[in-house]
């Protein structure tokens, strides 16, 4: 593909909307948070799970209140416990002492995310510990559909179905080699505008469950890196000739000038995920109620992931009893307080006019700083190095800018510069390559009169979709 295709390659709208979402939580809870483990050893004891103080409400309450907009539940794990009654299996909540084997939590979560205004996610590990035809191939594809349609069917609108790749034996010591395209098919055809992520085709792992993003996070990549979390083995693949190399969601250049011409096959819109847990474990575990990570170290996580150009999910898992301990629900108050604070007033609207290096289309730049999300300035294509400037009657104080791309026309900027005016003449306070879906940029403490986005390097021609300027507190 020729550069001008790549910089076409547009998001589809489920990808688009939920992008839009930015943050969201993930719930592990089940079978494994009664018996203290991480991964589960299957047929565990259903009378451990009785969570007596369990609010699901509560716990969306909790999720929404540090700004996260959706929500994933581990509605099964690799233990093979359902936290719905599904009617293939008995190792499920209506088998367990809890709401006296008539609870659903599935559905009260569902529910709970639906009332407050949240969207609605799935995890449904592929790997099965308890199930007895793990490992039979056809057999037990036909049973995780059955599974994968009860929760996709029972539970009103989903908005993501997140698949992971733990893959072990069965009991009879065969491998299950899952049929990931019938799975994409039965979520496909059940819920239309649902993303499918990690090992699906939709959204992507960053590559690391520690919170780390790429320095340049390209939405478009080649398309072998939908299949990196779906090969068991992920490395040491003999070169077929078709690809003149290989790429896995780990590698650091996925999307460079230099990794296109590495490349010579197809490439697609498949934007990432940071995820990580706000504790050592995905699971609660008592011992790590002191080691919590702060609300600071999630919001640089959170500035380097939104603003990086990918969404975030982090992991709140739930006690023994069903409650979020109290050092996770302090955090997320104060985390969700400077998260708030990244949608306090615009200074960019105080500008008393803008102008750009291009005429065309500049009615759209007065847009920049409003919530026009489908509306976008760009320069003419023959404009080599466009920029767009914001004028201000008095000087401002500021230190936070929010860039973002119009993403629906493709990911394009590879360059720019920021420059700040005041009296004294201008000044360059920062620069950066990539900025797609959006770009959170802190700078020193400013005051100016003046300022001045330039792109340096690009795709065709470069959009723009927003501008924030903030004066973000340090001690939010």
């Amino acid at each position: 593909m020729n550069m001008k295709d790549i910089a076409n390659i547009r998001p589809s709208r489920r990808q688009y909307g939920w992008q839009k979402l930015e943050f969201y939580g993930f719930i592990h809870f089940g079978i494994t948070t009664m018996t203290g483990r991480e991964w589960g050893l299957g047929h565990e004891e259903l009378s451990l799970f009785n969570p007596r103080q369990l609010d699901a409400a509560e716990w969306v309450k909790l999720l929404q209140e540090a700004g996260m907009k959706a929500v994933i539940l581990t509605c099964k794990h690799h233990d093979g416990f359902c936290l719905w009654p599904s009617r293939y299996t008995e190792h499920t909540v209506a088998n367990t002492p809890w709401r006296n084997g008539s609870g659903d939590l599935v559905k009260e979560v569902a529910e709970a995310c639906r009332e407050q205004g949240l969207k609605f996610g799935v995890y449904l590990s592929p790997w099965d510990r308890t199930e007895s035809s793990y490992g039979e191939g056809k057999a037990y594809d036909d049973f995780y559909v059955q599974q994968l349609t009860e929760l996709l069917t029972n539970y009103g609108e989903i908005g993501c179905v997140w698949l992971d790749g733990a893959n072990g034996e069965g009991p009879s010591g065969k491998k299950q080699y899952y049929d990931w395209d019938r799975y994409y098919e039965t979520v496909r055809r059940l819920q239309p505008q649902c993303v499918i992520s990690v090992c699906g085709p939709d959204i992507r792992w960053v590559g690391n469950e520690a919170g780390h993003t790429r320095k340049e996070e390209w939405s478009v990549v080649p398309r072998i890196v939908q299949d990196a979390e779906k090969i068991a083995e992920k490395s040491q693949h003999a070169d077929d000739g078709e690809f003149s190399r290989s790429f896995n969601s780990m590698d650091e250049d996925l999307g460079s000038r230099s990794a296109i011409a590495g490349y010579d096959g197809e490439w697609v819109w498949y934007p990432a995920e940071v995820n990580t847990s706000i504790r050592p474990g995905w699971f609660y575990h008592e011992e790590e109620d002191s080691q919590v990570r702060s609300d600071r170290e999630l919001f640089e996580i959170y500035l380097n992931a939104v603003g990086g150009n990918t969404t975030f999910l982090l992991n709140i898992p739930p006690d023994k009893d069903g409650i979020i301990a109290e050092p996770d629900r302090e955090v997320l108050r104060r985390l969700g307080k400077r998260i708030a604070a990244l949608g306090e007033a615009n200074l960019a609207q105080q500008a008393a006019f803008t102008v750009s290096s291009s005429e065309y289309n500049a009615y759209a730049v007065k847009w920049l700083a409003g919530e026009h999300s489908e509306a976008c300035w760009k320069p003419v294509q023959e404009d080599l190095e466009p920029w767009v400037e914001l004028a201000f009657s008095e000087q401002i104080e500021w230190n936070t800018i929010i860039l973002q791309e119009h993403i629906l026309l493709g990911q394009r900027v590879e360059a720019f510069e920021i420059w700040s005016a005041d009296p004294g003449g201008w000044q360059k306070l920062a620069e950066g390559t990539v900025i797609g879906y959006k770009k959170i940029i802190r700078v020193p403490q400013t005051s100016s009169t003046h300022l001045k986005l330039v792109f340096k390097e690009f795709r065709e021609f470069p959009t723009l979709a927003q501008i924030r300027i903030l004066n973000i507190q340090n001690d939010a």
